[in-house]
């Protein structure tokens, strides 16, 4: 068991082993790996990012889009950049995290419908260049069929990333998940946002059980069922301990990425305060 001491001496250890130029920072507890979608650093660049993992001792991350592309308003704009971006560019980003000792997981990228064919497949270039064979989506049910020839081409995952609200064409049931996967490829997956399902009134614990093999990484949130609220980790009842117990005792490889988005006054303190209710769940 873990005391408060040695809970204490362990936090001190990561920080102290992040503070190295390059040294890989471990948070990984009882096999688990927290990590972190970088989503929650949304109020800051990619630099500020990065220093606010090392601040906190989280290892692994699932790199938001938006801290890769350029916010770019216009569509058109957007769809150029991508279709014409030197490779060199998720290179760079690619060695930042290298050198800051965080493990890049996956690269969120979040195909859409009015997704051109070259923007897909660049998606797919992207997370090549990123060095990594997972990418996240929030997507439509219906842009993973164009996907999957995409993704068994490049033979890079897509875990496809559910929400709460029900409705045509978006991610939020086990049927949804179904759907998408029924393609001809083994490519197309899960990115279980465990808060969103549990506010959609279905079993996180249960489901991810059965489709582990199909999961690319999972979100951590807390909410309330029907549709509650996001919370402050422990104040909401989504099952995060029995989650993380079973990711634990199937000994589960995917991280469980922290996605903050309740409302708080600090976003690396907050972020903190998530991490560290999870290793106390694990202790």
């Amino acid at each position: 068991m873990m005391t408060r001491r040695t809970f204490s001496a362990a936090a001190l250890a990561a920080a102290s082993a992040a503070s190295l130029p390059g040294a890989k920072i471990n948070s990984t507890i009882k096999g688990v790996t927290i990590g972190a979608q970088s989503y929650s650093f949304r109020d800051r660049g990619l630099d500020g990012a990065i220093q606010a993992m090392q601040e906190i001792g989280l290892g692994s991350v699932e790199l938001f889009s938006g801290h890769a592309e350029p916010r770019i308003p216009n569509r058109a704009e957007m769809r150029t950049w991508r279709e014409t971006v030197s490779l060199d560019h998720f290179k760079q980003i690619r060695k930042k995290l290298d050198d800051a000792g965080i493990e890049l997981w996956a690269y969120n990228y979040s195909f859409r419908d009015d997704y051109s064919d070259k923007e897909i497949a660049r998606g797919f270039e992207f997370a090549n260049a990123l060095g990594v064979d997972k990418i996240t989506a929030s997507s439509n049910i219906s842009t993973a069929k164009r996907i999957d020839p995409f993704a068994a081409k490049a033979k890079v995952y897509v875990g496809m990333h559910n929400h709460s609200n029900i409705k045509p064409n978006e991610f939020a049931t086990p049927e949804n998940f179904a759907e998408a996967m029924s393609g001809t490829s083994k490519y197309i997956g899960i990115n279980l946002d465990i808060g969103h399902f549990w506010a959609a009134n279905f079993d996180p614990v249960e489901y991810l059980e059965k489709t582990a093999k199909r999961t690319v990484c999972i979100h951590l949130k807390d909410r309330k069922k029907n549709q509650g609220a996001n919370m402050p980790f422990g104040e909401g009842d989504t099952p995060i301990k029995a989650v993380l117990e079973l990711m634990a005792k199937k000994k589960y490889k995917f991280p469980a990425n922290i996605e903050y988005e309740y409302k708080g006054a600090d976003t690396v303190a907050e972020v903190k305060k998530c991490y560290e209710h999870c290793r106390k769940l694990l202790s």
